[in-house]
């Protein structure tokens, strides 16, 4: 029997407790699977922790600002308004503080590495060739490409997750509750600049299982908003 990678292991266990999540949300226990979420949110944590190879310490630098810095925006905008706009977390995400569930850091994480992860693994071959047609050093183009394609990715992923999770539960916005443009322009903004730090923080950036948690994410938010009443 041939020996199963890292990468491989970890994108069946996403699969499956994607899958449950789902099968459990549409039709069984709504309530108690969404009230899950931060279970989920932990193991994919858990699994892109586990699957990176090189876990140096520019790699948990990156990690703490990630986290730490995703918690404190979103206490500046869910308590001012300032930025995203006009919303509120529900309970579903666990515990909060200053209004903010403890765990959203690790979403911000989660999102901004994958998104980083991906650009650097699909583009190296593109960016190698466009760089020799404009002259461009292939290292300044990789860097500019993956930040702000980087930051796109993270936007469109949040664009894909807010219609399932306001369904869910999981925060809502004020006024008629629509997303405001708003919230994108931060979430892109925020995004280029985390990626930023991503990108000078010295670790390999070859993570495949990232790739694959963040389409699992994908079709799971798409399925949910698609299904769920």
């Amino acid at each position: 029997m041939s020996k199963f990678s890292k990468y491989q292991i970890a994108t069946a266990v996403a699969i499956i407790f994607h899958v449950i999540g789902i099968m459990g949300i549409l039709f069984y226990d709504t309530q108690s699977f969404i009230n899950a979420t931060p279970i989920n949110l932990l193991l994919s944590f858990a699994l892109l922790i586990w699957t990176e190879e090189d876990r140096n310490k520019y790699f948990w630098i990156f990690l703490l600002i990630t986290v730490s810095a995703g918690f404190f925006v979103e206490v500046v905008g869910v308590n001012t308004g300032a930025l995203f706009g006009d919303y509120g977390y529900g309970d579903a995400l666990g515990y909060r503080y200053l209004n903010v569930p403890v765990i959203i850091g690790l979403n911000w994480f989660i999102i901004i590495y994958c998104s980083g992860i991906s650009l650097n693994i699909f583009l190296v071959k593109l960016i190698n060739k466009l760089a020799s047609e404009s002259n461009t050093p292939p290292k300044r183009l990789k860097m500019i490409s993956v930040i702000v394609d980087g930051a796109t990715v993270a936007v469109l992923m949040d664009m894909v997750i807010e219609p399932a999770a306001i369904k869910m539960g999981l925060w809502k916005w004020g006024g008629d509750g629509s997303v405001p443009m708003y919230n994108y322009v931060c979430w892109f903004l925020f995004s280029i600049l985390l990626l930023t730090i991503f990108q000078f923080c010295n670790f390999k950036k070859q993570n495949k299982f990232a790739v694959n948690l963040l389409l699992i994410q994908a079709m799971f938010f798409l399925i949910l908003r698609t299904f769920m009443k």
